[in-house]
Parts: structure tokens; C-alpha cells; sequence
């Protein structure tokens, strides 16, 4: 079974928007696992205009399923996450000026910088995760890192799966087993919803988890967070 982690950074938008703690952050990701979720994600940016640090301090205590922080590995978010030490920590390549991730990384590239990065939170037992595109070469790449895992980023099949959902899939199909090839667990994240994953969960072979906030809580408006859940939970599973 493919493990569901809700991305709450929209639930943190909401809030911030009008000040105070309403919708409830904490409560908001205790209800989540309730309804059957499997962790919960936060991305965490520099401005903190979603989610806070303090979000992932408060979070850290509250949540029984899987903590997953994802965000730019730069000296604070290191720290955070140092002291934080959620379960599982992905690396993402984002501007701090970016509304949303944008693509992953160059593994060959930036292999020796995630390497000493992954290596500081490994030894505090955390499980670590890169952001890529959907290359075999930079899954491959990314071996030498230590990573234990990758997430794929979806945003190319979400845009193309209307078209031919044959077709955007295949390149995350080969990189999913590229990932089983070298022995690295595989994540994916990134406009998946409720019309596209079934399809990516069928085709896309040894997938752990997937982590899905923004069309989730849109969803969610109209049909509910807790019947939302578990027709992802329904999607997964199938």
C-alpha cells in the first residue's frame, strides 16, 4: 500500500491570513491522522508565510503517524530540523521567493552538497528524501548521496494526464525503476489529485508515499476532509 502524507502549509495559509490560530493547526493534523492519513507533511519557508517554525516544533509533539519537513536545505531550515527531528526530512531546491517548488534537483550536480547535508541527519536517525525530476540519471545520481529516498515531482504528469495519461506517466515509470535498481525507497508529490492518482498509483511500480496538500484541502471545500481522506486512502489501495 502506497502510505498518504497530508501536506497542512494551506491550512497555515488560512490561518495566517486572518491572525490568531483559527483554523487550528495542530488540531487540523490531529483530525488528518484520525481520518486515517498516514503523516503529515510541512514545507516550512523562509518568510514563514505558511507554515512557522514554530508549526514544526508544535507539530513534532502532536503528531503520532510520520512527520515529513521538506524545504531548501539552508542553515536555519538545517537547524530546524536538527532539533526538530521529524521522521523524515526532504530536500527541495526552492528560491525562497518561490509560491511553490518548481523542479528538483541536479543530483550529479549538487551530489556532494546533499551528501554532507543528508549525512548530518542520518546521524540523528532521520530518514532523508530528495526532490527530483522524473530522470533516471538523477535518481541513479542520487545513490551516491546516501539518500534513503527521492520524490519524484509531478507536476509534468498532473499537467499532460488530461491529454494522455500514457504518456505522462511513462518517464516516472522508468525513473520509479531506476529507484528500485539502486536501492532507493521512492516518494511522489505535486499537483496529484483525485483524478489523476489512481492512475499514477497503478502505473508507477514501488511507491511509498505520496504527499498532496493544495488539491486536497481545494477538495476538501467541497466534499469534506474526512471523505476526501479516505477516497485517497480507496485510490491507494486499488
Amino acid at each position: 500500500m502506497t502510505r498518504l502524507s497530508v501536506n497542512v502549509n494551506k491550512i497555515a495559509t488560512l490561518r495566517n491570513a486572518r491572525g490568531g490560530n483559527m483554523p487550528d493547526l495542530v488540531q487540523a493534523a490531529r483530525d488528518i491522522e484520525v481520518f486515517g492519513a498516514q503523516g503529515i507533511t510541512i514545507h516550512p519557508r523562509p518568510d514563514e508565510r505558511h507554515i512557522r517554525y514554530q508549526d514544526a516544533r508544535d507539530l513534532k509533539k502532536t503528531v503520532t503517524t510520520e512527520l515529513n519537513i521538506e524545504g531548501n536545505p539552508v542553515p536555519e531550515f538545517i537547524d530546524l530540523v536538527l532539533e526538530v527531528c521529524p521522521d523524515q526530512v526532504t530536500l527541495v531546491p526552492d528560491a525562497p521567493d518561490a509560491i511553490t517548488s518548481n523542479a528538483g534537483w541536479d543530483t550529479r550536480a549538487h551530489g556532494q552538497y546533499l551528501k554532507g547535508v543528508i549525512d548530518l541527519f542520518k546521524k540523528e536517525g532521520i530518514r532523508t528524501s530528495i526532490f527530483v525530476d522524473p530522470d533516471p540519471e538523477m535518481v541513479r545520481a542520487a545513490r551516491d548521496t546516501g539518500t534513503d529516498r527521492v520524490e519524484l515531482y509531478t507536476e509534468s504528469y498532473a499537467s499532460a494526464f488530461g491529454k494522455d495519461p500514457e504518456a505522462a506517466v511513462a518517464p516516472f515509470r522508468r525513473a520509479a525503476e531506476a529507484a528500485a535498481a539502486v536501492g532507493i525507497g521512492l516518494n511522489a508529490g505535486h499537483d496529484l489529485n483525485l483524478d489523476n492518482i489512481r492512475w499514477f498509483r497503478q502505473q508507477v511500480p514501488h511507491l511509498l508515499e505520496v504527499s498532496i496538500g493544495h488539491a486536497l484541502i481545494c477538495e476538501s471545500l467541497y466534499l469534506g476532509l474526512e471523505k476526501v481522506i479516505g477516497l485517497y486512502l480507496k485510490h491507494l489501495q486499488e
